[in-house]
């Protein structure tokens, strides 16, 4: 039940709902693609929308410039005795080809069944501003907040957060908090929300295997000469086994099994396995032995080929027996388990195995490690009394089996504890034509957002 003070403050929410749509509305038109060199001037045009916009809430931001794109910092005033939040979001978008895929225009934000689609509706700037809007609620009905609250926004999340390392390690002090507040994720399903406590890490790399200095003519030289795709395909074959463990030596030993109760809270979920299989077209699924989709999915490492290429791609037939073979693959890592550690074991196995008449070349393209934050975690309590209040239902706490390397740097740079608390819905098509946000889950966002600085200033209390 919230406390009489939150009720007020969702009162003013409420009352303020078509004036945050017509903020968000603003924002979204702001063309701030970060890949794209042209849209520098948007970029930095989206950072100064939000300078302007904290200001107009009375918090005094900075505008900080880095070798690429701004820094947008700011913070309300200290409350001794109450913990420190730090916000994180990015006001960058994805490009939004392809653009013959978009029933309205990706930077012409348009409502249709209560959902505003345009890119960066859900990822991140619809998310992100929920935050904003809070805060702004708590200043404009109580004039202050009961812990302080600090915003890191930046504007390079989707070309890798380059420059973000590098400011939290140098300003690990300014940033310092106990608990870290993202919301770039997504519920769990519509309906149920979610808190997610974990994140699986990445080892990604690209093969080229070499063989002849040219292509040759599969009649004249086949069965005289190794094939590199034949040799690729075995090499990669010979990574993972039938039962889908890894082969790798010493791959497991890190690996921390789930819990009792996480393979319980699991179970718990309401996963469709055959609405799973065709909403994705497949007639059934493989993978490691003993654990099920979502554990799979979520909490146990696994190896992927991204792509492949080799010999003619043409229309229609040519013998060759080509010269070349490569593939692009990756391994989602679980918490424990060193990207570097993993590079090191990759070459280990695979030399052995390179046959003759053929040299291998081994790209470490980029890594991150997993991160998990405990169950038992007080902030991660906070979070969910908070979800319960803007949603209406008690969040389930669930994994992701994607990658977020900077929010394993938040936790280590500045001690925290990570919440990542998504307010949008898987089929929200991040990164694809006709992203949305559903309008509901914006408001039910603003509104967990304002009980979360209320249920985080009690922790201390309750200690």
């Amino acid at each position: 039940m919230p406390s009489p003070t939150v009720k007020n403050i969702l009162e003013h929410i409420e009352e303020q709902r078509e004036s945050y749509v017509a903020d968000l509305t603003e924002l979204l038109r702001i063309p701030s693609i970060s890949a794209d060199s042209t849209y520098a001037g948007d970029v930095k045009r989206a950072a100064e929308w939000l300078i302007d916009h904290l200001k107009g809430l009375g918090i005094h931001p900075e505008f900080i410039e880095t070798k690429g794109h701004p820094l947008v910092y700011a913070e309300t005033p200290p409350v001794p005795g109450a913990p420190i939040a730090l916000v994180y979001g990015h006001y960058d978008v994805q490009p939004p080809d392809p653009l013959d895929k978009w029933i309205t225009p990706p930077f012409e934000p348009t409502i249709r069944e209560g959902r505003i689609y345009a890119r960066g509706a859900t990822d991140d700037k619809g998310q992100m501003l929920t935050h904003v809007k809070s805060v702004g609620a708590w200043l404009k009905t109580q004039g202050c907040l009961p812990l302080q609250v600090k915003f890191l926004i930046e504007g390079e999340e989707e070309v890798g957060s380059e420059h973000l390392e590098g400011y939290l390690c140098d300003h690990a002090e300014k940033l310092a908090c106990d608990c870290v507040v993202i919301s770039d994720t997504s519920q769990f399903a519509p309906g149920v929300p979610a808190i997610t406590y974990g994140l699986r890490g990445i080892a990604y790399y690209e093969i080229h295997l070499t063989g002849p200095n040219r292509d040759l003519h599969s009649g004249v030289f086949g069965g005289g000469v190794t094939n590199p795709a034949i040799a690729l395909s075995k090499l990669l074959s010979a990574i993972i086994d039938d039962a889908g463990r890894i082969q790798l030596p010493g791959f497991y030993d890190d690996v921390v099994p789930l819990t009792d109760r996480e393979r319980e809270e699991f179970r718990a979920l309401p996963f469709d396995q055959s609405a799973f299989e065709q909403e994705l077209g497949i007639n059934g699924v493989t993978g490691e032995a003993g654990f099920s989709t979502l554990e799979r999915r979520w909490a146990r490492p696994t190896f992927d080929v991204c792509g492949l290429t080799s010999g003619y791609q043409g229309e229609g037939a040519k013998t060759v027996l080509p010269s070349r073979a490569s593939a692009k693959f990756s391994f989602r890592l679980v918490p424990n388990q060193d990207p570097k550690k993993v590079t090191t074991a990759l070459r280990q196995f695979l030399e052995p195995l390179v046959p003759p008449g053929i040299s291998m070349e081994l790209v470490d393209f980029h890594g991150g490690p997993g991160i998990v934050v405990p169950l038992e975690s007080p902030y991660l309590a906070a979070a969910a009394d908070a979800i319960e209040v803007g949603f209406g239902k008690r969040p389930v706490f669930m994994r992701e089996g994607g990658s977020i390397p900077i929010v394993k740097t938040f936790a280590e740079q500045l001690d925290a504890d990570v919440l990542l608390l998504g307010w949008g819905q898987n089929d929200d098509n991040l990164h694809s034509p006709n992203e949305k946000f559903t309008l509901t889950d914006f408001q039910a966002g603003i509104r967990s957002s304002a009980a979360l600085w209320d249920a985080l200033a009690k922790i201390n209390q309750d200690a």
